[in-house]
C-alpha cells in the first residue's frame, strides 16, 4: 500500500509539472502564430495599398505608369548586370556617353571574383565583342 501511494504521489507530481508547462508552450504557439498574422496582415494592407497607389496613378497617366514600371524593373533584373545595352533607336550619329572609368573599376572588381576558368570565358568574351566592333 506504500508503494502504491509512493507511485501515486510521483504520477501526481509529474502531471502537476507536465500541465503547467505544456499550457505555457501552447500559450507561446498561439502568441507567435498571433504576431505572424498581424505581420501578414499588415504586409498585405501594404501591398494593397501600394497596387491601389500604383493604379491610380495608371488611372491617370497610363503610358507613362508602364513606362515606368517596365523601367523599374530592368532596373532591378539588370542591377548586377556587367552590361552596357544602347538603345538604337535613340537615333543615328548620336554618340553615346560611356562613363568608362567607372565601368573598368566594376570590371576589375568582378574580375577578381573569377574563377581562372571564369577569368578566361570572361576573356574570350571580351575579345569576341571586340572582333564584332571592328
Amino acid at each position: 500500500k506504500a508503494d502504491q501511494e509512493k507511485i501515486r504521489n510521483q504520477a501526481e507530481a509529474y502531471r502537476n509539472a507536465l500541465i503547467p508547462k505544456a499550457r505555457g508552450e501552447a500559450e507561446k504557439i498561439i502568441q507567435e502564430a498571433e504576431g505572424y498574422k498581424r505581420e501578414v496582415v499588415a504586409r498585405s494592407k501594404g501591398d494593397a495599398e501600394r497596387f491601389l497607389s500604383v493604379y491610380n496613378s495608371y488611372k491617370l497617366a497610363k503610358d507613362v505608369t508602364v513606362k515606368r514600371i517596365y523601367l523599374e524593373t530592368l532596373e532591378e533584373v539588370l542591377k548586377n548586370a556587367n552590361k552596357i545595352i544602347i538603345d538604337e533607336s535613340a537615333g543615328t550619329g548620336v554618340v553615346p556617353y560611356l562613363p568608362l572609368p567607372e565601368i573598368q573599376k566594376r570590371q576589375g572588381a568582378s574580375e577578381m571574383d573569377l574563377s581562372p576558368d571564369e577569368e578566361s570565358t570572361e576573356q574570350e568574351n571580351s575579345a569576341i565583342q571586340e572582333e564584332k566592333k571592328q
